[in-house]
């Protein structure tokens, strides 16, 4: 029987398939975000300017691979990137978890949040092993970017926020050092990478630290996954 973040992720795809584009209507957004948002959520929801390439296509290795980028590289189609299944499943459940916070945008604290429900990554265990939890992500993301009302609606696709679409770039750029997938653990080191995003304040206030990422930094380079990252967060 397919988990609920199989079936979750196999929807988004099949919306990646289907649609040319993968944006939330600004105007409703902007609207609805003046009225009932927190400050920190109304200037995620005006500046989120980023969506998924428009050519969709119709195999999951073809849309995995159009994930949003910024990389012009990737973006043009000259060079292709291949994400693992994890990760786009993680993907996946961050707009959800976005959804379910009721917030306009996808940020990186709902990266984080889609890392932890899709919970079979290396990334996923290593925050649980560290206490790391869905739960006080949720909690402590609500303390970050404050809490929407109950009566606001999300997006059905919330946009990527620019530092959610940073971290996915991280995550590529890195990637594109050596051969393989982009996983979920490039996703959460493309998180931590940034100290001023949501997602890297909810970490570090949960205990996560330059010691902890090295060690999943370390893992990954044990598989021939990641290149070049280890020194990083020493600079």
């Amino acid at each position: 029987m397919a988990t609920a973040a199989q079936a979750a992720a196999a929807a988004f795809l099949s919306f990646l398939s289907s649609s040319p584009h993968h944006t939330a209507p600004s105007s409703s957004v902007s609207f609805l975000a003046a009225r009932v948002l927190p400050a920190s959520l109304r200037a995620a929801a005006a500046g989120s300017p980023t969506s998924a390439s428009r050519s969709r296509g119709r195999g999951v290795a073809a849309v995995v691979a159009q994930l949003p980028t910024a990389n012009p590289e990737v973006a043009s189609g000259e060079k292709k990137i291949r994400w693992s299944s994890r990760a786009v499943r993680s993907f996946a459940m961050a707009e959800l978890e976005a959804r379910k916070m009721r917030y306009p945008t996808t940020g990186t604290e709902g990266l984080l949040m889609g890392i932890l429900v899709e919970g079979t990554s290396d990334a996923a265990k290593l925050l649980r092993a560290n206490g790391i939890t869905l739960l006080k992500v949720r909690e402590e993301a609500a303390n970050v970017l404050g809490k929407s009302e109950m009566f606001y609606f999300s997006p059905m696709h919330p946009p990527l926020t620019e530092a959610a679409q940073r971290a996915l770039d991280w995550a590529i750029n890195e990637k594109l050092k050596s051969d393989g997938e982009v996983t979920a653990n490039h996703l959460l080191l493309g998180i931590w990478s940034d100290k001023e995003s949501a997602g890297h304040k909810v970490l570090a206030s949960l205990g996560f630290d330059d010691e902890r990422a090295n060690s999943l930094a370390k893992t990954a380079v044990d598989f021939g996954l990641f290149n070049g990252a280890i020194s990083l967060w020493e600079l």
